[in-house]
């Protein structure tokens, strides 16, 4: 799908582009999202604007994402979205020339949309193509910054769920947390990814393109969010970290104390187990077979030596 916008008397506004595709040329903005063959080839055609292939999109090195040519300024910048319930991220591919913005995306990422309903409250947000870019980076910040606060308020529900452990279902609290934990692991360094990435192109969009003061200046105040929320990151996987191994040394302290009472089950009935034994084997001369009380006599030895070692433990405070 390809949808453009221009610039009409200071308003932002989304061109028609489904009654002619010509509306293209007043767009000052133009957004493809998982765009057709055809499609790309008429971006391609009117603006003469080469769009990367899909292979090239996902590049890591630093020379494929962020770089500049007679086209203008090429930017691969990593937005989150949400996928079945998931944090994950895809790449987006912004290309600044003079006039015009070019972005390339395969899915419908919450910073696009929170940008456009940013630019019915601010009128004044959008004055050219280049504004457009930092106003998407500005937004994108904002998201990030609110789930980086999604992920600790999650995390404060799971450290009560950890430290109420002594309550009744407490090894499935403790498992439904570390399932919670890696979860928000996982989230917290796709944000952080993003985060980083964020921080590459900037320093790259302050160091390669033509700016004003004001936008030099936006970017810096970008920046400056950028390097509060990595803190943030890091703090939030300390406190993951603290968590995990918290709930792993309960576990451990759960599954010590089944174990200490297999075996002070298995020492307390280790006596009465000794003296059954001894009584029965099948040899000729063994005085106490022919015992009139051997047996109740037996018994009793059985059930006094099953409660001393109990009582040992009870008093050494190992119960």
């Amino acid at each position: 799908m390809l949808y453009g916008f221009a610039l009409h008397e200071h308003r932002f506004e989304r061109l028609p582009l489904e009654e002619s595709i010509a509306s293209l040329e007043q767009a000052i903005w133009i957004d493809l999202f998982r765009p057709t063959e055809e499609e790309r080839q008429q971006v391609e055609l009117i603006y003469q604007q080469n769009l990367p292939a899909h292979n090239e999109i996902e590049e890591i090195e630093a020379t494929a994402r962020f770089f500049e040519d007679e086209g203008g300024l090429h930017l691969h910048s990593y937005f989150s979205h949400r996928e079945e319930g998931k944090i994950d991220y895809s790449t987006v591919v912004f290309t600044l020339s003079d006039t015009r913005l070019f972005t390339l995306r395969d899915y419908e990422l919450p910073a696009f949309r929170m940008l456009r309903f940013r630019v019915r409250r601010e009128p004044g947000l959008i004055t050219d193509a280049a504004s457009i870019l930092l106003a998407l980076f500005e937004t994108k910040l904002e998201e990030l910054a609110d789930l980086l606060e999604e992920i600790h308020q999650g995390l404060d529900k799971i450290g009560k769920l950890i430290l109420e452990k002594n309550e009744e279902g407490s090894g499935e609290n403790l498992e439904h947390a570390l399932d919670e934990l890696a979860r928000h692991e996982d989230h917290n360094g796709k944000v952080r990814l993003c985060l980083m990435d964020t921080q590459r192109a900037l320093t790259f969009l302050l160091r390669r393109s033509h700016l004003n003061d004001d936008q030099i200046r936006r970017v810096r105040e970008i920046m400056r969010d950028v390097d509060s929320l990595l803190p943030h990151s890091a703090f939030l996987f300390e406190k993951i970290n603290f968590l995990m191994d918290a709930a792993l040394s309960f576990i451990n302290i759960e599954q010590n104390r089944i174990i200490k009472i297999f075996s002070v089950i298995a020492i307390v009935f280790f006596p009465p187990t000794l003296i059954a034994s001894i009584y029965g084997m099948n040899f000729d001369i063994m005085p106490e077979v022919h015992w009139n009380l051997g047996y109740p006599i037996a018994l009793i030895l059985m059930l006094l030596s099953s409660i001393a070692p109990y009582l040992y433990f009870k008093r050494k405070g190992w119960l």
